[in-house]
């Protein structure tokens, strides 16, 4: 059994910044390819971020300079430092991961075996 966990969601002002978590039980080896997508109602969700095994990042162009993905192997933890904040930031934000050490294209969204149940991220003009 595998969980993952955000936190550190909340509201912004537009410029400030915010960090996400995501703890990861159990099966602790699914911290190969891990990532951060976000979702608005009435769209897909898209990702945001990815980092492999090999400490490789992927960004998409709308948070490359303002948003940095790391991971601390010792606590199982994923995070996202999110400076910057804009209006267009806000969605709910979730975590993702898989055991292939090698990550997908940012825009596959299907390629991720485990997920957490994602930290709402509101920021306001």
């Amino acid at each position: 059994q595998v969980h993952l966990v955000e936190s550190g969601g909340g509201t912004a002002q537009a410029g400030g910044s915010l960090r996400l978590s995501c703890k990861v039980s159990g099966y602790v080896n699914v911290m190969n390819c891990m990532g951060w997508f976000r979702q608005v109602p009435g769209k897909e969700r898209e990702g945001v971020t990815f980092l492999d095994r090999a400490g490789t990042t992927q960004y998409a162009d709308s948070v490359k300079g303002r948003f940095t993905i790391s991971k601390d192997i010792a606590k199982n933890t994923l995070y996202l430092q999110m400076n910057s904040l804009k209006p267009e930031d806000t969605a709910m934000y979730y975590c993702a991961a898989r055991t292939r050490w090698d990550c997908p294209p940012l825009s596959d969204n299907t390629a991720f075996a485990f997920w957490g149940q994602g930290t709402q991220v509101t920021v306001s003009s």
